[in-house]
């Protein structure tokens, strides 16, 4: 350890204590665990799925119907020799060849030998009069360019031989795309680890953090159109700048390959978290920028344990009401549990409706009795049904709803966080989302579910499964509010109206995959699904419950596993654009597919 991680360190432990301090070490060291895990079968990964020489020697022939020039914009400053010479090595193996690379130095100790290196007629160079800082640089770089598309790379990172490659083969698969962003790995020396498989776009988890990063391309249109790069937010520039154009793109690409190198070194932000500390408080001001602009009122904070992380309070507007739809047979105890828990809520308009389905107990009723005569927002719906059916008492329970908002709930979760109610309502106001999930643990402080991907298992099924409670998983989607395909039904909330424009839960699905269903339903209509991992609860559920262990169980779930194939078959075949294709469907936690990727 050097001395300037040892005096951070001393310094972080006088301003915050012994307790703290060890709590972030703690949680450093989860995340590092959990990247060493993603990166032990990387390089498997590589050897089956990147080109060869023979692939590259076959890309440099390819002649594409659409070739634009494509400018690669870098500011310089200090940048070692030794970068500088394998930067511009990365940019001259590329496998398409029109393109030009404009370098913006704010440095004369650079100009000594980099102007040395320079014997291309596709690089321009520019000794800047003055150091303007990395935003003036790099809109001092972009000035130079004359390209229809902008390419953004740092001065000491790395483009992968086919980057460019692979832009073009994105743009002429669909030329009205103006943003386009890759996966990405992190240098160590000459060692490549932590490879980034991101989703697609996905607005709340770009909110969380600048999960795009690297490789960013835009159209120079887009860039005319939202401005260059902004001083004020130097530091964060980059993820300004990527709020702002997504916020206007009109057709945003994610390339699934890991098309950029990020070095990592003393001074990087991939090489240590803590090394540029103003570049979180930048962070912090592009995202509440990026509300303004688009009418969102909400408080925007950093993550105490995850640097580089920040959480969204979005404010609630009016006071609406929230039906919560509670199914029951026979659970008193499990009931009363979660009652007992919901009513110490702090947002307090809301009402319960309790749908009772079958039960025989005494007890039972006399509990129903009780609740009902001692809260006037707590109601019994009681119905006779000749076989369970999840979806079915969940419809027949909304028809009594008096909300503008229904939260499906289990009889057999506990409320964690008392601001739950808060904390997925200010989100599922939003226009742009349908649905908001929360984060349910086992009793044992692990995760149950945070988050659901289709296509695991062959079908669907959580992902951040088994994770300590704060454990941040892969890339923090265990502990940030970000967007998923589909979330569960044992705590879920969605806009009425919504939930009858698309026919509430398809009764077909009687017991498995009526949430998964549901979700894609609302995600149809253009809607977003929520995962917010502040809303927590805990989950009474055993981690072995749910084995089809009957015939007729056997033969139900096999049904209704039939009947979601049919019905999404696109999704299932595509891949869930919450995922990525680069990442194992037999596995919850995110592991590499380190096979070979068939790709469409």
């Amino acid at each position: 350890m050097n001395n300037r991680k040892i005096k951070a360190g001393i310094n972080y432990l006088k301003k915050n204590g012994v307790k703290k301090s060890v709590k972030k070490l703690y949680f450093k060291y989860l995340n590092k665990k959990q990247m060493n895990n993603v990166s032990q079968n990387y390089y498997d990964y590589i050897k089956n799925n990147e080109p060869n020489e023979v692939e590259l020697e076959k890309q440099k022939k390819e002649r594409f119907e659409y070739s634009p020039l494509i400018s690669i914009v870098i500011p310089l400053y200090n940048t070692p020799k030794e970068f500088f010479n394998e930067l511009i090595d990365s940019i001259l193996k590329q496998t398409y060849t029109n393109w030009q690379l404009c370098l913006a130095d704010g440095s004369k100790e650079t100009f000594e030998y980099i102007s040395e290196e320079i014997n291309d007629d596709r690089i321009l160079y520019k000794l800047l009069e003055k150091n303007g800082g990395i935003s003036e640089n790099t809109n001092e770089a972009i000035k130079m360019s004359t390209g229809e598309y902008i390419v953004f790379c740092d001065h000491d990172d790395l483009l992968a031989p086919n980057a460019l490659y692979e832009i073009i083969k994105a743009l002429n698969e669909n030329k009205k795309t103006d943003f386009i962003y890759s996966d990405e790995d992190i240098l160590d020396g000459n060692v490549r680890k932590n490879p980034h498989f991101k989703p697609d776009f996905s607005i709340d988890l770009l909110r969380s953090y600048n999960y795009i990063c690297h490789l960013v391309t835009v159209k120079r249109e887009l860039l005319n159109k939202v401005g260059m790069l902004r001083k004020e937010y130097d530091g964060a520039q980059d993820y300004d700048f990527v709020l702002r154009a997504t916020n206007k793109a009109e057709n945003i690409v994610h390339i699934s390959k890991v098309l950029y190198h990020w070095r990592s070194h003393s001074n990087s932000t991939a090489g240590s978290s803590e090394s540029k500390t103003y570049v979180f408080e930048a962070g912090k001001k592009a995202i509440e920028y990026n509300l303004k602009e688009n009418g969102i009122s909400g408080t925007v904070s950093m993550l105490e344990d995850e640097p580089g992380r920040y959480r969204i309070n979005y404010e609630i507007i009016g006071n609406p009401k929230v039906s919560i739809i509670i199914p029951n047979k026979d659970a008193k105890s499990d009931l009363k549990n979660c009652i007992d828990s919901i009513l110490k809520s702090t947002y307090n308009n809301y009402e319960i409706i309790i749908v009772e389905n079958n039960s025989t107990k005494e007890e039972t009723f006399k509990y129903y009795e009780k609740l009902q005569k001692e809260y006037s927002n707590i109601f019994v719906k009681e119905m006779k049904i000749d076989e369970f059916n999840y979806s079915k008492i969940n419809n027949y329970g909304e028809k009594f709803a008096k909300g503008d908002y229904i939260l499906l709930l289990n009889n057999d979760t506990k409320v964690i966080a008392n601001d739950w109610i808060e904390n997925m309502l200010g989100i599922c106001q939003r226009e742009d989302v349908g649905i908001v999930g929360a984060k349910l643990l086992y009793p044992d402080n692990t995760t149950q579910h945070v988050g659901v991907v289709v296509g695991i298992g062959g079908v669907a099924g959580h992902v951040n499964t088994n994770l300590r409670e704060n454990e941040p998983g892969y890339f923090s989607r265990a502990t940030v509010i970000n967007n998923f395909s589909a979330v569960t039904a044992a705590c879920l909330m969605v806009k009425r109206n919504l939930y009858e424009e698309v026919g509430g839960l398809t009764e077909e699905f009687k017991v498995a995959f009526n949430d998964i269903d549901f979700c894609l339903k609302v995600r149809e209509k253009g809607y977003l699904v929520v995962l917010n991992p502040f809303a927590k609860l805990t989950h009474y559920e055993s981690k072995t419950r749910g084995m089809e262990d009957t015939k007729e169980k056997i033969k139900r779930f096999e049904s209704e596993m039939d009947l979601f194939k049919f019905k999404w078959k696109n999704i299932l075949e595509n891949g869930d654009p919450y995922y990525n294709i680069n990442l194992r469907l037999d596995n919850s936690n995110f592991y590499i597919n380190t096979n070979k990727i068939l790709r469409r």
